[in-house]
């Protein structure tokens, strides 16, 4: 089998494995192939937590033994999560299946490399990283879960060639086009839940959830940081906290806002999270910990300036999504969606790492995790905090 196709079939399993978008939390999305003399004869993958192996559920799907010379490809190597190194291993020693060409290995270090090394000890010949970057690109929210057990913290932006958010007049809609904006419903999808700050809500208004084409429109979890209730101030509440999705909502805020407007929302049905809070600062790291107790594993922010700004200063920012439309404003006076930094030298530069880039019509969509430089300058004047 040559390069081109393994990768090829490697392909078929990835696009089985998106099948389970958005639906695994907290387990991995993991897809399965099985080629039969150059054909893919039975395909499956993760539906949702708790699901039969992948490799047990394609053999059954199968209803019968693979033809002698078949190839298994999978995502990723059989391991740990619900029993799968046991009977995922297992089932592909009983098939009869003497190839395996996997994709990621196991994100734990401690457990990477057995589900392969049990498969050689039953008699099975196994390569590995085929498509690695795509496979384990596939699942950045549970491998961050897995390795660090707290929530990874994305956010997106979507910005000029000169990295402006909106003109001078605060005018936005749309920076990005169409296609761009549907792929930004695919991520709300995946992830667990979405947050945005207390500004972007009485400015937008936004529904914050994802609305595919031809799915049923779905709501994650909606978080809003609003440190003193504003967004509860006014005579109209914004329509997540009273659409039929405002169950889903969590309002973050402080011991410093009003508890009568704390009870307001608790009476439209809204959650409130009061936490603690030092110098009058969005407690993120606080309020990754609440996340993870109550096992969130993936925030997507699509806060404004202010919010990602913050992210970034408190080092907290583990993934950007930015999507970046061919539209030059020049004007100083524009908004810009990052802020409060004083980089004086390159060296001092955030960086993205493992870039992935994506076209979507003429809009570019960069994304990668944030890496941080030892030395990091904010400059603390630039916010109010509140």
């Amino acid at each position: 089998m040559t390069q081109s196709e393994k990768e090829s079939f490697m392909k078929v399993a990835l696009e089985e494995a998106r099948k389970g978008w958005g639906c695994t939390h907290p387990q991995p999305m993991i897809g399965a192939a099985l080629v039969e003399a150059g054909q893919v004869v039975a395909t499956s993958y993760i539906e949702q937590p708790g699901s039969t192996a992948p490799e047990v559920r394609l053999f059954e799907r199968l209803g019968r033994k693979p033809k002698e010379g078949a190839s298994l490809f999978l995502t990723l190597e059989p391991g740990p999560s619900s029993n799968r190194l046991e009977s995922g291993v297992r089932a592909i020693i009983d098939s009869g299946v003497s190839y395996v060409v996997i994709g990621a290995s196991d994100p734990m270090p401690e457990h990477a490399n057995k589900g392969a090394d049990a498969l050689k000890e039953g008699g099975v010949k196994v390569e590995r990283r085929i498509l690695i970057e795509d496979c384990e690109d596939l699942n950045i929210i549970s491998n961050f879960w897995v390795q660090n057990r707290i929530p990874i913290f994305a956010a997106k932006s979507a910005t000029t060639l000169d990295g402006k958010i909106a003109c001078r007049s605060g005018e936005s809609k749309w920076i990005t086009g169409e296609q761009a904006r549907q792929n930004v419903m695919k991520w709300r999808r995946l992830f667990p839940s979405i947050a945005v700050g207390a500004g972007t809500l009485v400015e937008d208004d936004p529904r914050l959830t994802s609305r595919i084409e031809g799915e049923p429109e779905w709501c994650p979890m909606r978080f809003v940081f609003d440190g003193l209730l504003r967004t509860a101030m006014g005579q109209y509440l914004p329509s997540i906290y009273t659409d039929d999705f405002r169950d889903n909502t969590i309002v973050v805020t402080t011991d410093a806002a009003g508890t009568g407007y704390i009870r307001r929302l608790e009476t439209e049905g809204v959650n409130v999270w009061v936490l603690p809070v030092e110098n009058m600062k969005v407690p993120f790291s606080v309020f990754r910990k609440r996340c993870a107790d109550v096992g969130i594993n993936g925030v997507y922010f699509e806060g404004g300036s202010r919010l990602v700004s913050e992210l970034l200063h408190m080092r907290e920012l583990n993934y950007h999504f930015n999507y970046r439309a061919p539209i030059l404003l020049g004007d100083d006076k524009a908004k810009s969606v990052y802020r409060g930094l004083r980089t004086e030298k390159l060296a001092q530069a955030i960086r993205l790492e493992k870039v992935r880039h994506e076209m979507f019509g003429d809009d570019q969509l960069m994304r990668g995790f944030v890496g941080y430089p030892a030395r990091l300058d904010v400059d603390e004047t630039v916010f109010s905090h509140g």
